[in-house]
């Protein structure tokens, strides 16, 4: 189940969880740090912020660039033996260190391997939010581990999908499939995953046929934790209901004893 502190903060301004963000350096690429960070800061607070890898490596050159400016602690670990990761192990050691200070009301795991699996589901069963983090080829066992999942392409500066960005889910009465883009294909290019969408608002209803967006959102998110707006060319979920017009009608509410407007949305 999705935490109700992570949908209030989805639609929300102010930050309201308290985040430890813990980057698997081995499999996870400097170049989105930036976007990284900002799209931390939407959920929340990033009160630490650690990152695991052996730093004498070649491979973790860029990371060495930014630890600094970004005020990210390097935890350093030699490999022990040739075809070990001992990262994975040392990263899962210090979240549950840090679970048991019960100072944190989430994780964030910036990884793309599947052996961190157990650890999304063990602080899941503590009641804490995990948010996920990772490439496109970020196995579907670990994704949907987590609370939410973000996919890092779509914090790099360009526009431009990379080829076989949407990983392929299996089918089931209640999800969709995503469709594989094709090379070259733009976001906005890519198939909409028209019925899944459409099943989610239809669980998110009230008896009049009228779904909050927030409610709408979360249940998206309980559904497929990987799912984003972003990945089909629209910055918010707010501005893709608005944009199928062929799919929903839309309408702004005024909130009960405020000024704000509140959207509304029901199948078209």
């Amino acid at each position: 189940m999705v935490s109700p502190r992570l949908v209030a903060k989805i639609e929300s301004e102010e930050p309201t969880l308290r985040l430890a963000v813990l980057i698997d350096a081995d499999n996870a690429q400097a170049a989105v740090i930036e976007g990284l960070l900002a799209e931390i800061a939407r959920f929340g607070e990033a009160t630490v912020k650690r990152i695991y890898g052996d730093f004498t490596a070649q491979t973790s050159s860029s990371w060495k660039k930014v630890l600094q400016r970004y005020a990210i602690k390097p935890v350093q670990q030699f490999a022990y033996t040739t075809g070990k990761n001992a990262t994975d192990s040392t990263l899962i050691i210090d979240a549950m260190d840090l679970l048991y200070t019960r100072k944190f009301d989430g994780f964030c795991l910036i990884t793309s391997d599947s052996d961190f699996t157990g650890l999304a589901m063990r602080l899941r069963e503590e009641g804490l939010t995990v948010l996920g983090f990772g490439e496109s080829k970020t196995p579907e066992a670990f994704r949907n581990a987590c609370h939410k999942f973000v996919f890092t392409e779509v914090l790099r500066p360009s526009t431009v999908t990379e080829p076989n960005a949407l990983p392929q889910k299996a089918s089931t009465e209640a999800k969709a499939v995503p469709a594989q883009p094709v090379v070259g294909a733009t976001r906005q290019e890519l198939e909409f995953p028209r019925q899944f969408v459409l099943t989610a608002l239809e669980q998110s209803i009230d008896d009049a046929g009228w779904a909050h967006l927030g409610t709408f959102g979360s249940y998206l998110t309980k559904l497929q934790p990987d799912f984003d707006s972003r990945l089909f060319g629209y910055k918010k979920l707010s501005d893709l209901v608005k944009a199928k017009t062929e799919l929903f009608v839309t309408e702004e509410r005024q909130a009960p004893g405020s000024s704000q407007k509140i959207l509304y949305i029901r199948a078209k």
